[in-house]
């Protein structure tokens, strides 16, 4: 006869008052996300807005520091409409998150309560990288700032 591990044979249970805990859970990420979406359509817009009247306008004819190298200040609006593509991927899964919870709460569906915390781990799994990248990025300033300024 075969024996199981604790781990193994451990079933969660699912309480009303955790229910009600991840409804409101659910109703709280379901409104971030929403405030999310409107934030990146506000970087959407003003990214594209920037572009066209800076590329209009010459980029500040020549007064244009980057127009030596040959670059329009049009581009920075550009940077906008990237970083909005990239907010997009943890705010949808957000939002994932808190419509397939609401939909595993009041249809008691497994597989919905199994994708919706998938979702919630792929955003913070995204976050946690980003994150990552971010501060990577502040320390190599950090050390070129540091170097920059050794070598004058």
């Amino acid at each position: 006869m075969e024996q199981k591990s604790a781990f193994e044979s451990f079933e969660l249970e699912i309480g009303d008052e955790i229910k009600g805990l991840l409804k409101e859970t659910s109703s709280w990420t379901y409104f971030l996300s929403m405030l999310g979406f409107i934030g990146i359509g506000f970087m959407v817009v003003f990214g594209l807005s920037f572009s066209a009247i800076m590329s209009s306008a010459g980029g500040f004819g020549e007064n244009n520091p980057y127009e030596s190298l040959g670059f329009s200040m049009g581009y920075f609006g550009l940077i906008y409409l990237v970083l909005g593509l990239v907010y997009f991927f943890p705010v949808y899964n957000l939002f994932n998150f808190s419509r397939k919870m609401k939909s595993a709460i009041k249809s008691t569906n497994n597989d919905d309560f199994k994708v919706a915390f998938t979702n919630l781990k792929s955003h913070y799994k995204f976050m946690g990288i980003f994150m990552l990248a971010i501060i990577s990025i502040y320390v190599l300033i950090f050390i070129g700032a540091l170097f920059s300024t050794a070598f004058l």
